[in-house]
């Protein structure tokens, strides 16, 4: 007798349920028909835990839903109340609840594009994320230089110029610094192939040596092809025990109140990213290099070139000895002086 009067209960409630989802599509179709207009774009920000009653009462007032009521209801039917995410999300206005419900739930919300170019470095990422309006190129900065949360990243280093992949990221609105920070470290792991590791270990060179390198060849030239043969200047420089001599190290180290214009005395300056006065690698990658000045840094063109200079074009004259380099000079820097 229990049994049976369960079924019947349980037959009733479900015939409830089936009536109130009848009225609500009825209701939500009616006003669709209603609606002639054409729907606009909202934008709403659902904060760190909002209850879904103050949204639906937003989404409501904006027109995307015509009853807050509805959609809390739907969403205590399905269990999904408490189940909707932080962020920025745009609507429409006359969405179906289902729709909207399903939007907030699954997180589907807005991005914003951070596109890190190849040779930027820890300033100008910071200052592409102070121009966003939402994060702090300031916090950024500090992150990015904080050992204690470097070190959580699995790495030893003073600052994480060099592991900050650049590539393009969707950002969401409550991600923090330290998450953007995180993205790209993990994008650099990606990129990082075991070949890579391999062929460092054939040089003797560890992974942040090779880093350096490619930091140095990717400021030094944006051609694809000229890579390898300054990568084969670096590494030949190396062996001599010469001074890389590196314009764009010395740069490096008077940032980040570089004026922009390079002078003798900047080249007489002490700082350690000074490779006019001192000889070896710097003591850290001067930017974030992409995959190409990567696998040049590790596979170097085979020739004996130990000096170039740029032709005023994008390219380079590379030579083997100081003679041959200061006709160059002469050739391609002095005229029209």
């Amino acid at each position: 007798m229990k049994a049976r009067n369960i079924f019947w209960l349980s037959v009733i409630l479900l015939g409830i349920i089936m009536v109130i989802l009848g009225w609500v599509m009825s209701q939500e179709s009616r006003l669709a028909k209603k609606d002639i207009g054409k729907p606009e774009k909202v934008i709403i920000l659902v904060q760190p835990g909002a209850h879904l009653r103050e949204v639906a009462r937003e989404l409501e007032d904006k027109g995307v839903v015509s009853d807050a009521g509805i959609l809390v209801f739907l969403a205590r039917l399905s269990s999904d109340e408490k189940k909707i995410q932080a962020g920025e999300y745009e609507f429409e206005t006359g969405m179906g609840y289902e729709q909207v419900l399903e939007t907030l739930v699954k997180g589907r919300q807005r991005y914003y594009k951070l596109v890190v170019p190849e040779g930027y470095n820890l300033w100008q990422i910071a200052e592409s994320l102070e121009r966003t309006r939402i994060w702090s190129g300031e916090k950024f900065l500090t992150y990015a230089k904080d050992k204690v949360f470097i070190r959580s990243l699995g790495l030893e280093v003073d600052n994480l110029d060099g592991y900050l992949y650049p590539e393009g990221y969707l950002l969401k609105r409550y991600e923090t610094e330290k998450d953007i920070i995180k993205m790209m470290v993990n994008r650099f792991n990606e990129r990082w192939r075991p070949e890579f590791e391999e062929r460092a270990k054939e040089l003797g060179l560890s992974q942040y040596e090779v880093l350096i390198l490619a930091s140095i060849i990717e400021k030094e030239t944006g051609r694809r092809d000229e890579k390898p043969l300054v990568s084969a200047v670096l590494h030949n420089r190396m062996k001599k025990k010469m001074p890389l001599c590196m314009d764009p190290t010395v740069i490096y180290g008077l940032m980040p109140g570089f004026s922009g214009n390079l002078t003798k005395r900047d080249l007489q300056t002490f700082t350690p990213y000074n490779t006019y006065l001192y000889s070896g690698l710097p003591p850290g990658p001067i930017c974030n290099p992409g995959e190409d000045s990567i696998r040049s840094a590790l596979y170097p063109a085979e020739v004996s070139y130990l000096y170039f200079v740029s032709k005023g074009d994008g390219s380079h004259y590379f030579s083997s000895n100081y003679s041959e380099h200061l006709k160059a000079v002469e050739t391609y820097q002095m005229k029209g002086k």
